[in-house]
């Protein structure tokens, strides 16, 4: 056996051992980067659009969907702004929009005397429209032309039963007519209802587990049928089977809420938007595009390429040829990217 003197055995383990922390930081530090590094989206802001009056005042748009002609509803709160307690007038303008896809011209403006805090807008496959209003705590189902074809929720009560909402935030449709809404700011849960409006079942209360919520603000499906929701001050998505029972999650580390989400079925993309935000400053909102199931690091807002002012997106809706919709409530617009990427 060979002896060496405590100052060498301090020597020899000593200068391996400072050698291998070195290492190990320099690759913990390149790892950390690699995490954090966001890849630049191709989607481009189309400028200059949409195309409105001179003198028209779009308010804060809440919800945007695309229907099967690739014209875009949404719904705006027009001159209203959120405060507590809501008024108890309605907004006397419209607050539902048709707008060209290509152009941004309006088509159509329906939805006056209608509403009081407009929230979550909804194009099913039959063309109908679903609304959420915050204020009223129901939903409402229109043809495409705005004739009310069904209402959830009584008027004004606020409630956690079957007939109840408390402020419902958006709605999703599945193929056979029945339909699942977020609720909402009051409630923290996910209610399935009939094709009629019967009310079939509910999951979820408030906290930061699975299958929990703090302000489920958005909702959509797969093709499959799972459910998606936009669990917004969790700032994540959750993804639940058709019958409730919670798949997955991806949980937001770049800002501090995420707002709302849309699938693009046919090509099984998922998009989202979130929001950042400190006490001294606005940082905005980016889109983030997942490729696949929650596998994604682009984005375009203000982390991503782009040029335009600084936003607090509330909802996203993608077209046929992936051109991205985002209503913007700082702003009060409506903004299209190009999916020509």
């Amino acid at each position: 056996m060979i002896k060496m003197a405590p100052d060498k055995q301090f020597k020899v383990f000593t200068i391996p051992l400072i050698l291998l922390l070195l290492v190990l930081v320099y690759s913990f530090k390149g790892t950390y980067k690699k995490e954090r590094k966001v890849k630049e989206s191709s989607y481009k802001l189309i400028d200059d659009w949409p195309k409105l009056p001179a003198n028209y005042k779009l308010g804060q748009v809440t919800g945007i969907d695309v229907d099967k002609d690739q014209h875009v509803l949404l719904f705006h709160r027009a001159d209203r702004v959120w405060t507590t307690p809501f008024p108890a007038e309605f907004i006397s303008s419209p607050t539902i929009l048709e707008l060209d896809g290509e152009s941004g011209e309006i088509l159509k403006s329906w939805g006056e005397n209608s509403f009081i805090m407009p929230h979550g807008l909804t194009v099913d496959s039959e063309n109908n429209i679903w609304v959420t209003d915050v204020a009223l705590h129901q939903v409402f189902k229109f043809t495409h032309d705005g004739k009310l074809l069904l209402k959830v929720g009584e008027a004004g009560i606020a409630g956690n039963d079957s007939l109840h909402f408390d402020m419902p935030t958006d709605v999703a449709v599945c193929s056979d007519g029945s339909f699942y809404v977020s609720d909402g700011y009051g409630n923290s849960r996910v209610v399935k209802f009939s094709k009629n409006g019967n009310y079939l079942f509910e999951w979820g209360k408030k906290g930061e587990a699975p299958s929990e919520f703090n302000t489920p603000h958005a909702i959509d499906l797969d093709k499959k049928g799972n459910v998606y929701v936009a669990d917004r001050e969790n700032n994540r998505i959750q993804k639940f089977e058709p019958n409730g029972n919670f798949i997955s999650e991806w949980k937001n580390t770049e800002a501090k809420q995420l707002y709302s989400l849309t699938i693009d079925k046919e090509k099984s993309k998922l998009f989202a938007i979130d929001y950042l935000f400190t006490s001294q400053e606005i940082k905005g909102s980016d889109i983030l595009l997942f490729e696949s199931h929650f596998k994604s690091n682009k984005r375009v807002g203000r982390s991503g390429g782009y040029t335009g002012h600084v936003c607090r997106y509330h909802d996203i809706a993608v077209d046929k040829k992936g051109n991205l919709y985002v209503g913007d409530i700082l702003g009060n617009t409506i903004q299209k990217f190009s999916g020509k990427h």
